[in-house]
């Protein structure tokens, strides 16, 4: 080491001056430099008018995307102060955008609630910005300043007159920060704007795309937190409607909520502190967490549904499955963990919140006596559910289920994922997957082939140019309607009752769906009536690779999906098919990496058991790693691969030429 580099003396402390922290350490103040970064620029500007309409002063927003790369964000609020500040001879609005710590933020004046409490917001857009132009209309004049890089390239000054009110900041992000991405995202920025208008009920939010595509939306809704949880829930099975709203005001804390339980079984928690999205939660949400389990729990025993000793039995996790919350807060001095604002940190709001929440809870069972039978009795199946899942074991082969797999069980949950089904697994369209399944074909190309729970019809379509015509049999109308989109036709049915003649198809197939029946045998009964003698069953399934990993992997199927009843070992299997008749002459072996945070990232996994799935594969067994690959990598994502056993059977006869 050179002797100069070993020196550390007061020469060796560097002072960074004006904007030039945020330049060199632009993490710390917006999160980051990729995607999430950029957005984050929009979001401090947009933020700021929003505090103006929470001071009620702006009632309408726009926020524009541009060809050049820039973006522009305008309301109609007050308009930045430009007036001199302190005597020191520069316009308030520079000071605002070129000095840290610097807003109108910090006194009690001029907004009692503020998303914008650092005062670095948007000085740190002008920091990381190539340019950013500001236009000020107020007190009858149009006032202008341009920008670069944190510092002042023409000062503000007054260029006519106005005939509105309000401040555009538009800005150009900087190359040199934002090395991975320059391009704003209309749809991130659209979510967030929709958000920003259902918090803040009769402000207009305007976003448009003027790139080329021609795409603009405005947002405006007048039913607050309600709304807002009502479209969260649009394409869910709601247990009751409306959704529930609390609203309540304690020590300048004003709570407004609004929560709805559904058929699924993760949570939707959705968090905000004056309009600010509190990703990460924080001490108002630990409050809504504890009142939510506190009220139940006190409503299962007022109705002598659990033993007031026992009522530790219903945990938070129990309370929650299903559930859609939006919660938002308007506090006066918000302290937040971060510039990013993504996590609340007053104590207080804790016991604010659960005190308030809890008793308002208590109100809306006592006025509603439907929701609170519906909203505890899912409460307490989710919690016996929860301990058999836990007692579910060491065969490998289980029938354990929350509910009883009823049609209208599996149209609930089966419904809810065709909305995002071809997002939810590599398996479900893999091109190598279904060639290897459509290579199994042996029939005549004259053949009649029938998809049974053809769900979006990738399966059946598999074979198309093998057979004349493919029918799809599905118990839910929107896998039905999905399929329609590849099928030749498709009927709404069940496989315990399959709605065709008997000996109707040379061919039948199938994927992926014994194992959650109860009865899988019905299933292949049917099977063998519809096929004419000499047809063809095609059904591929995951099987353990060995005995060694099928209990381990039943475990972790069955917290993905309730409604699991079987892991079948490969012997299993082929033995379902054989006893209904049919003859195994054919079986091919394929094996797929899946990405588990994909597949288990779907309404029906509840939280507890994502966590507890990743568990499973951290502390998996010596005896399962040395017969099942999987990959844990070094961000924490798990790669899984899954052995697929793709069967050909006959029925006894000869088909007819």
């Amino acid at each position: 080491m050179d002797a100069d580099q070993s020196q550390y003396n007061a020469g060796s402390i560097t002072i960074l001056s004006g904007l030039e922290p945020v330049r060199q350490r632009p993490g710390m103040y917006i999160g980051g430099t990729g995607s999430e970064g950029l957005h984050h620029l929009v979001y401090e500007v947009v933020d700021n008018a929003i505090d103006e309409a929470l001071a009620g002063h702006c009632t309408a927003i726009t926020v524009e995307l541009f060809a050049d790369g820039s973006v522009g964000v305008t309301d109609d609020g007050r308009g930045i102060p430009v007036g001199n500040w302190q005597e020191s001879g520069r316009s308030a609005a520079e000071l605002v955008l070129t000095t840290l710590h610097a807003g109108g933020k910090f006194g009690k004046g001029a907004y009692r609630v503020s998303g914008g409490l650092h005062g670095v917001g948007v000085s740190c857009v002008n920091a990381l910005s190539e340019w950013l132009t500001l236009d000020v209309w107020r007190d009858g004049q149009h006032f202008t300043g341009r920008f670069s890089r944190g510092l002042v390239i023409e000062p503000v000054k007054s260029v006519g007159a106005a005939t509105q009110r309000g401040t555009q900041v538009r800005f150009l992000p900087d190359a040199r920060i934002f090395r991975e991405i320059l391009d704003f995202s209309y749809d991130i920025l659209s979510w967030r704007m929709r958000e920003l208008a259902f918090l803040n009920p009769g402000v207009a939010i305007t976003l448009t795309d003027r790139r080329g595509d021609g795409r603009g939306e405005t947002f405006q809704y007048s039913g607050g937190t309600r709304s807002f949880v009502a479209h969260l829930n649009r394409l869910r099975s709601p247990l009751h409607t409306p959704p529930a709203q609390i609203q309540a005001a304690r020590a300048g804390v004003e709570i407004d909520a609004a929560l709805q339980w559904t058929s699924l079984y993760a949570e939707d928690i959705h968090t905000f502190v004056n309009s600010i999205r509190t990703g990460e939660g924080g001490t108002h949400l630990d409050g809504l967490k504890s009142a939510l389990t506190a009220a139940v729990r006190t409503e299962a025993i007022r109705r002598g549904l659990i033993d007031p000793g026992l009522g530790s039995g219903v945990q938070g996790v129990d309370v929650r499955e299903g559930l859609t919350v939006v919660l938002s807060l308007k506090v006066p001095e918000p302290q937040f963990g971060g510039q990013t604002k993504t996590r609340l940190a007053n104590s207080e709001v804790a016991g604010i919140v659960a005190e308030e929440v809890e008793a308002a809870l208590a109100g809306v069972f006592a006025s509603d006596p439907v929701l609170a039978e519906a909203v505890v009795t899912k409460a307490i199946e989710a919690a016996r559910a929860r301990k058999a899942s836990r007692r579910a074991g060491e065969a490998a082969r289980h029938q354990i289920t929350p509910a009883e797999a009823t049609p209208e069980i599996y149209q609930a949950q089966f419904g809810e994922r065709s909305r995002n089904w071809h997002d939810s697994a590599v398996w479900i369209a893999n091109d190598g997957l279904l060639s290897a399944i459509g290579a199994m074909s042996d029939v005549p190309v004259t053949a009649q082939a029938l998809d049974v729970c053809c769900g979006s019809g990738v399966v059946g379509n598999a074979f198309r140019g093998k057979v004349a015509k493919i029918t799809g049999l599905d118990i839910t109308p929107e896998m039905v309607s999905l399929s329609r989109q590849r099928l030749d036709a498709v009927v709404h049915g069940t496989v315990y009752d399959i709605p065709f003649p008997d000996e109707s198809f040379e061919l039948v197939t199938n994927r992926e769906v014994m194992h959650l029946m109860p009865e899988p045998a019905k299933m292949m009964d049917e099977v063998f009536r519809v096929l004419k003698p000499g047809g063809q069953f095609v059904v591929a399934q995951i099987i353990p690779f060995s005995a060694a990993d099928a209990a381990w992997m039943f475990r972790i199927f069955k917290k993905k999906q309730p409604l699991l009843y079987h892991m079948f070992l490969e012997s299993d299997f082929r033995a379902v098919i054989e006893d209904s008749g049919l003859v195994v002459d054919r079986m091919e072996e394929f094996n797929l990496w899946e990405n588990l945070d994909v597949w288990i990232d779907t309404h029906e996994t509840a939280t507890l058991h994502r966590y507890e799935i990743r568990k499973l594969f951290y502390e998996a067994p010596a005896e399962v790693k040395a017969v099942h690959p999987y990959k844990v990598l070094p961000s924490g994502k798990i790669m899984d691969c899954w052995r697929w056993c793709i069967y050909s059977a006959r029925k006894p006869g000869t088909l007819e030429a």
